[in-house]
């Protein structure tokens, strides 16, 4: 019988490997830190937990979407190990879900096609190139890869390599 972990003991396990999948990235392990901090206060219970999540989630809004260009909702559903290259340009719809280690580069779009929440679920251990954009309730497969400036709107199978257009080269 497995007991639920609490959200102190959630953010312990889910920052130890974030900080792991971005030890050579200090920018990323910031944003991180503080993006897992405001989930863990946002899953907490009592008046305490509210004003902590108001002040951490707040700022943490304020400064990666106003200030770094990255625009990771605290409401979504990320696995550990999530990975962060650049950071400049990420757009996540709140009701995209993604996996663990999985690895984003800037400029990289998870977002809807015409619901709110008709958004990507992006399975672990999935690679984004630069650019590269997930639009509407596909699946994206383990360990995909989806290269640079790539537009992808149906399910990707596990392990696949989904290219952009302009990577056929034609003499």
């Amino acid at each position: 019988m497995t007991t639920a972990q609490s959200p102190r003991e959630r953010f312990r396990t889910v920052w130890a490997a974030d900080r792991k999948a971005n030890a050579a990235y200090p920018k990323s392990r910031f944003v991180l830190r503080w993006f897992r901090s405001a989930q863990r206060w946002r899953a907490g219970s009592g008046p305490l937990s509210r004003l902590l999540f108001l002040a951490v989630g707040g700022s943490y809004k304020l400064v990666t979407e106003g200030f770094m260009g990255i625009e990771l909702p605290v409401s979504t559903e990320v696995g550990p190990g999530l990975r962060l290259r650049h950071g400049v340009g990420i757009v996540v719809n709140p009701a995209s879900r993604i996996g663990a280690g999985v690895m984003l580069r800037q400029g990289v779009t998870l977002g809807n096609r015409k619901l709110s929440d008709d958004c990507p679920v992006i399975e672990d251990g999935v690679e984004f190139g630069v650019g590269a954009v997930v639009i509407g309730a596909v699946t994206v497969g383990t360990n995909a890869r989806i290269g640079p400036n790539a537009v992808v709107f149906r399910d990707v199978p596990a392990g696949a390599v989904v290219m952009s257009p302009a990577s056929d080269i034609r003499a």
